[in-house]
């Protein structure tokens, strides 16, 4: 079953690498950057909702709104690379959206140790 590609929207933590790749790859992203980079997370979650898109993101942070505060989400990709260069993003969401895509939408994803576990 396929929905099409998810749409995205992409924190500042994750890099401007990421959000070139997305593009090029034909996906229909926002970024915080060019929203407003100093936007907290609870905005950046209801922009996503508002717009029905996946937030992509480094931040910790936003599993704490979605599951203590039950903020509403569209999908939460959050990336537990701390340690990743660029380049090492680039093919963590290549990896990801070849592997998982039809499984992220509205579920919150969390991407660790080269494995994707998907939280309803």
């Amino acid at each position: 079953m396929t929905h099409g590609k998810p749409r995205f929207l992409v924190d500042v933590c994750v890099g401007r690498k990421v959000e070139d790749w997305l593009v090029k790859n034909g996906y229909d992203i926002r970024t915080v950057r060019e929203i407003n980079p100093r936007m907290n997370d609870r905005e950046v979650l209801k922009i996503a909702v508002i717009e029905g898109r996946m937030v992509v993101t480094m931040d910790k942070d936003f599993g704490e709104l979605v599951y203590n505060s039950g903020m509403a989400h569209s999908g939460v990709l959050l990336l537990r690379i701390e340690d990743a260069n660029a380049n090492e993003k680039v093919k963590t969401i290549e990896k990801i959206l070849t592997e998982y895509q039809d499984m992220l939408s509205n579920n919150f994803c969390i991407f660790q140790n080269e494995k994707l576990r998907i939280r309803k």
